[in-house]
């Protein structure tokens, strides 16, 4: 899986599966997953050759440019990704597993697009599992699609996927280290300001530093030793 929502997707139905195999379609609840739920819909596979959209969200509608509510799913799949995925719904039902989707989606003027789709089983009424919770995720640019919907669509990979455990929770600990403070060398002094090395250079060039009185005398100093140290020097010459 390849979209961190898919991730969210897998997690959320595992968590709903409480011991049991699979979860029941009535155990999802919409206001849990209210950021993907324009993306999901619901497959009935009584009949794992013949599956029927029984529910879609409005954005997954948008894109295939029509209601998918009563449609087939195998409908705007190629015809040997339909019989590819007819034999994937039967294996993911039979081992209770989700299963993820990649595939290219194009336009009628030959637009494409990568999509990835994830296909969780689910039972109805406490039966065996005949039905999916399903979500299309788009992976690549969108701009093919602007006023465009989906033509047909070709199945270019699938994984069964085995999630035992809900996602993991961000955990700051789980960060690499800050890196180390910088040497008491380059540390600003205590009554300084806050300085930051533009270039490097023999004599840099004092510049405006606000209060900064002490660095104007360091500066002052170095300057006239530098100037004394040329004349001794030039003495010897």
């Amino acid at each position: 899986m390849k979209h961190k929502n898919s991730h969210l997707l897998v997690g959320y139905w595992s968590r709903l599966r409480k011991g049991r195999e699979v979860p029941d379609q009535t155990d999802i609840d919409p206001r849990a997953i209210k950021r993907l739920l324009s993306y999901t819909f619901i497959l009935d596979c009584e009949n794992p050759g013949r599956p029927i959209y029984r529910l879609a969200g409005t954005a997954l509608c948008e894109r295939f440019g029509f209601e998918l509510k009563g449609t087939s799913f195998l409908a705007h799949w190629e015809s040997q990704s339909g019989l590819s995925l007819a034999s994937l719904l039967r294996q993911s039902l039979k081992t209770c597993q989700p299963v993820c989707l990649s595939s290219i989606a194009a336009t009628a003027d030959n637009g494409m697009v990568e999509l990835e789709t994830i296909l969780t089983p689910v039972s109805f009424n406490g039966g065996e599992a005949t039905r999916f919770f399903g979500m299309v995720q788009m992976l690549s640019d969108p701009t093919p699609l602007l006023g465009r919907s989906i033509a047909y669509e070709r199945l270019v990979g699938s994984q069964l996927i085995q999630e035992d455990e809900p996602l993991q929770v961000h955990d700051d600990r789980d960060q690499p280290p800050p890196p180390p403070p910088p040497p008491p060398s380059l540390r600003a002094h205590p009554k300084a300001p806050y300085l930051r090395l533009v270039v490097s250079q023999e004599s840099p060039a004092f510049m405006h530093f606000g209060s900064g009185d002490l660095l104007q005398k360091m500066f002052d100093v170095i300057g006239r030793w530098r100037a004394a140290n040329s004349e001794e020097t030039s003495r010897f010459v």
